[in-house]
């Protein structure tokens, strides 16, 4: 065991034993996601840093937790191929762990998948200080639940991910964006329509108001697919280098929409008329919106929940806000329940991350 891993150990069985609670911190491009943590002190993953082992021919990669994206990324694209849920960075230094931890994925991710979907396996440092492995060779799970999977999207409150392993897809052949102008209903209907069919869209995108707005559709795979998609589609192809950078700027939210200190997330059926929630930026065909500005947490999450879904208050404009309102929808008893088991297996002192996703947990 290396000397960085037993340090890691030390510092969790010292807070454990003294009943501390410790931050989990990589690079810190994602702190602003969740609620504030009161903590003790810091755990730093970002020296922990390093692929572990990349096989091309299997599609699968490991890596320490602070092993930066941007390498990941540029390693993969050497060889063809990617992180298909097209993760966000945010800003420079962003990690894997905190890739995997935030679960975030971007344009990509209705077609490919969420960032769950990718993972094989994670090595875990739990608050008793062990260290634990879950899925790729070893299978071991916990009352019934697929652990690995479970820890993306856990903010760090079930333990310090140390390791990852990932499935990669090769890179599409070929891409083209194209862009229509049409207002929102039009757009929600044409991209659910598109949907049934055998079109090679890889992401989609509106932003508008006041009745108008504008539809951007990334198609990839084959040349000969996407020509005949284009044919069908129609629509204003955009130059290689405007779409490339269209699609970066909503993926780490460059975009001026996005790019802002109060901002919601919808999570609603594809199908979902248009919310009159004010200004909209639809992605996943349909299926996330972001609303930016001022808004009632209360009639946001009612919208919401109306139509089936939930709403997360992404990025608040104040501390007092985050708490107020609550960043993550209010959980059901039974998945409450369900969170609070998962809490007490692996971390039954609250060491990690105490109310980074609830108050309580």
């Amino acid at each position: 065991m290396d000397v960085l891993l037993s340090d890691l150990r030390a510092r969790v069985l010292m807070a454990h034993v003294g009943r501390k609670s410790l931050y989990i911190r990589g690079g810190g491009t994602k702190g602003f996601y969740g609620l504030p943590v009161d903590h003790d002190a810091v755990l730093d993953l970002l020296p922990y840093a390093g692929v572990i082992d990349y096989q091309p021919s299997e599609l699968v990669l490991s890596a320490r937790a602070g092993t930066p994206l941007a390498q990941v990324e540029e390693m993969l694209a050497e060889q063809g191929q990617m992180l298909a849920f097209e993760p966000p960075h945010f800003s420079d230094g962003a990690t894997l762990g905190g890739c995997i931890a935030t679960a975030l994925a971007g344009p990509r991710r209705a077609s490919a998948g969420s960032v769950g979907d990718f993972v094989l396996g994670v090595r875990l440092l739990d608050a008793q200080g062990r260290v634990l492995r879950f899925g790729g060779e070893v299978m071991k799970n916990v009352a019934g639940y697929d652990v690995s999977r479970l820890v993306a999207g856990s903010l760090g409150t079930l333990g310090a991910i140390l390791e990852v392993s990932l499935k990669v897809l090769p890179r599409p052949a070929c891409e083209i964006t194209l862009r229509f102008e049409m207002d929102e209903a039009t757009a929600l209907r044409r991209m659910n329509a598109w949907g049934g069919q055998a079109l090679p869209i890889s992401a989609t995108a509106w932003s508008g108001g006041d009745g108008t707005g504008c539809l951007t559709v990334r198609l990839s795979g084959a040349e000969a697919a996407i020509a005949a998609a284009r044919a069908v589609l129609g629509g204003e192809a955009l130059a290689d280098e405007e779409a490339w950078a269209w699609w970066r700027s909503l993926r780490d939210h460059a975009h001026p929409f996005l790019a802002v200190r109060s901002l919601w997330r919808l999570s609603v059926p594809a199908v979902t008329r248009p919310l009159g929630l004010g200004p909209t930026l639809i992605e996943w065909g349909g299926a996330q919106r972001w609303l930016c500005g001022p808004q009632s947490a209360q009639r946001v999450r009612q919208a919401a929940a109306l139509a089936g879904g939930h709403a997360t208050l992404f990025r608040a404009v104040s501390v007092d806000e985050a708490r107020a309102s609550g960043v993550f929808h209010p959980l059901s008893t039974p998945v409450a329940a369900i969170h609070r088991r998962l809490k007490n297996e692996f971390d039954p002192e609250g060491v990690f991350n105490p109310g980074r996703m609830y108050p309580d947990l």
